[in-house]
């Protein structure tokens, strides 16, 4: 769709500005299709180089995509702040904001009681060796090789370290259909190409996966259990089947995002193996410990984690290390293991409960493991329209969905078994009686 907004400037920072000033006020919505250089410059009365600048400025950021055929236009997701459009009407019960119960965290007073407080300086190690230890034991007694391990500030930006690590504007990166929205924008911030990979229960479908590798892609970002939205999680079978094809992919980044960790609800199956020249394995504590604990392991090839390492060098310098101490104080608590598991399957019993009630109605959805169940739907806008009616917020799978079908996620995290009732009648008298059963 061509765009009605008036792109200004003279020089390549003042037309760059000005499109991003177009996007940031909704004037340049995704997929508004920019002018063509040669007519732009004309317009602008500048040379068709001062264009190129500046598109090439927003190509780098990722606001802009340009392909042959179709033009330059706006990314589907332009990594730009911008004020925060969730809103749930006061009395409405919000499944859509996929956080952990936090009746389910560990309390944080005593942790906080056992911290050294003394100034930490500059020419400190960046990671506190007990708590790489305790990660690399529990690494390693999963089957991920962990000689290499540094400490990163949550699981996105692992991901994001790493795929900076490797790769270059424009490559392309196998990701799972759906996938986690903010891997979405991330892909697009960093101006890679995702290249959809389907899911079922069992997690990435390994034909799929196969033909994004033919299909050039030189990096490929799979979720192992917790697959936010789907649910899904490897079995061995299905492991055994993923590592058979990346095996004849030697070359590509292979990276592991272990976002929910241990209350996922099933053992981890990791697809890494010692003889992969370039690999990752990110761990956040995001769900099991806490969000505002920003801290993250990451367990990779030496290559990898020294390049993540050393970048970090120059620029965050490293993860605070009185939040890497309340991780270790918390890991280090014999009662923490027990807490997780009572997390784990007090998830699991919650999840359980919604895809038992949906199935009792005739509602086709997926959950095999973390915090969200994934509802294909015919059509997201009504369904979500007559949820709200009823009280109930969810999430559009438009965001996390590049080829999928329509859905919506529901966040089970807090949901109790008698709400999971009251939600399953809701949303059966939202679907036509036609529609209900239809597969994903």
């Amino acid at each position: 769709m061509p765009t009605q907004y008036t792109i200004g400037g003279r020089g390549a920072a003042s037309i760059a500005a000005s499109v991003e000033l177009g996007i940031r006020r909704g004037r340049l919505p995704a997929g508004a299709r920019l002018p063509p250089v040669r007519r732009l410059a004309r317009d602008l009365r500048v040379s068709p180089g001062t264009v190129a600048s500046a598109y090439r400025v927003l190509r780098d950021r990722g606001l802009i995509h340009t392909r042959i055929g179709s033009g330059t236009t706006i990314s589907a997701r332009p990594p730009l702040a911008a004020a925060a459009t969730h809103h749930v009407p006061a009395g409405v019960r919000d499944l859509s904001n996929g956080n952990p119960d936090p009746s389910l965290l560990p309390p944080l007073a005593e942790s906080l009681g056992l911290l050294d407080t003394r100034h930490h300086l500059y020419d400190e190690p960046a990671s506190l060796a007990g708590l790489l230890d305790v990660a690399r034991r529990d690494f390693r007694g999963e089957g991920v090789p962990a000689e290499s391990l540094t400490v990163v500030s949550g699981a996105l930006d692992g991901v994001e370290r790493v795929l900076q690590a490797h790769l270059r504007l424009g490559d392309r990166v196998a990701v799972e259909d759906p996938a986690y929205a903010s891997v979405l924008d991330l892909l697009a911030a960093l101006g890679l190409s995702p290249v959809p990979v389907g899911v079922d229960d069992l997690g990435a479908l390994p034909g799929d996966l196969h033909a994004a590798l033919r299909e050039g892609a030189a990096a490929v970002l799979l979720t192992p259990r917790s697959q936010n939205p789907f649910g899904a999680a490897f079995d061995e079978g299905r492991a055994r089947e993923l590592r058979s094809v990346l095996r004849r992919h030697p070359e590509a980044l292979l990276i592991e995002d272990d976002h929910a960790g241990p209350v996922s609800g099933v053992e981890h199956v990791p697809l890494v193996t010692r003889e992969r020249a370039r690999w990752a394995v990110v761990r956040s504590v995001a769900k099991s410990l806490g969000p505002d604990l920003r801290v993250a392991l990451l367990a990779g090839d030496a290559t990898t984690v020294d390049r993540v390492a050393g970048r970090r060098l120059l620029g965050q310098g490293w993860v605070s290390r009185l939040l890497q101490q309340v991780v270790l104080a918390l890991w280090s608590d014999p009662g923490i293991g027990r807490l997780l598991e009572t997390a784990g399957r007090t998830y699991a019993h919650r999840r359980r409960s919604l895809l038992d009630a949906l199935s009792r109605r005739g509602v086709v959805a997926h959950g095999r493991s973390g915090m969200n169940v994934w509802i294909p739907v015919p059509e997201e806008a009504g369904v979500m329209r007559a949820l709200l009616n009823g009280g109930w917020a969810v999430r559009a799978g438009e965001h996390f969905r590049l080829r999928s079908p329509p859905a919506i996620r529901v966040t089970i995290s807090g949901l109790l078994p008698e709400e999971a009732e009251r939600f399953a009648d809701a949303l059966a008298g939202a679907l036509r009686p036609r529609d209900r059963g239809r597969p994903a």
